[in-house]
């Protein structure tokens, strides 16, 4: 688990603090993400025991250096199996990364020193190696449905505080 933010003296307490995360506007709920781009990964789930693997593939519109949905407006158009994060979602999705803003905010957690809106900057979830960038072995398109199961990889679902 990260460690707490320390408090600024008289400073008041942000959002994902003293919000829930159906209290946030749109652009605190969206400023939530830290853009590791690890939620647009492929997964596989297990039909007999419903576990369900990451692999290092991402979704067709994962820009793979930025990390970020290249159609981020129009994705569930384009993408129809994209999951839409809502507050309800976020509490039913077991598949969340344990590094995730959603997933910690939700379960009354602080924000890792390495999230943007903790840094000041962007760069820092690439800095810290909690991306996707450099990990991903391409997007969907580039492989078959039989190439899946090689490509499942333990590091999106792991909290590199925990290692």
């Amino acid at each position: 688990m990260p460690k707490p933010e320390a408090p600024r003296r008289g400073a008041v307490e942000p959002f994902w603090r003293t919000k829930t995360l159906e209290a946030m506007t749109p652009s605190e709920w969206e400023s939530l993400c830290d853009g590791c781009g690890r939620c647009c990964l492929m997964k596989l789930e297990d039909e007999d025991t419903g576990e369900v693997h990451h692999t290092d593939i991402g979704c067709t519109l994962l820009d793979g250096l930025t990390c970020r949905c290249r159609d981020y407006a129009r994705r569930q158009k384009r993408v129809p199996d994209c999951v839409r994060l809502t507050p309800e979602a976020v509490r039913s999705i077991a598949w969340l990364p344990p590094t995730c803003a959603y997933r910690l905010v939700r379960d009354g957690q602080p924000l890792y020193p390495w999230h943007p809106l903790i840094s000041g900057r962007a760069a820092s979830v690439h800095e810290a190696g909690i991306s996707v960038r450099g990990r991903l072995a391409g997007n969907e398109e580039e492989f078959s449905e039989d190439e899946l199961p090689d490509r499942i990889v333990d590091w999106p679902g792991l909290d590199p505080s925990a290692a």
